[in-house]
């Protein structure tokens, strides 16, 4: 549960600050959104760091969470209600993470 937890965290700091430029540059947002972007990105970084696993499995399983978590931001943010097709791609992307995350060690 730690490791989906620390998984979901790095997809959110990721989206936060990617978010923040789009906001600046597609939707006429302040230059200061750009701060928490960067501060967002930061803590993406540093949250790589906490994973146990070597970085290219790391990166590798994020992906699926990442999917999941933009599916999520999507309906969250954007307000738009994923299809079940984008749902049924984010459960196979979920597949594939936790069979490289949790595989047998």
């Amino acid at each position: 549960m730690k490791t989906l937890a620390l998984y979901l965290a790095t997809a959110l700091a990721e989206i936060v600050g990617c978010y923040l430029p789009y906001l600046w540059l597609q939707r006429n947002g302040s230059v200061w959104l750009l701060l928490p972007a960067a501060t967002a990105l930061a803590l993406f970084v540093w949250l790589l760091t906490l994973h146990a696993q070597p970085a290219g499995r790391v990166y590798a399983a994020y992906g699926g969470v990442y999917i999941g978590m933009a599916l999520a931001w999507l309906w969250a943010v954007d307000g738009i209600r994923p299809t079940a097709w984008d749902m049924l791609g984010a459960g196979v992307a979920l597949i594939g993470m936790g069979i490289i995350a949790f595989q047998p060690r």
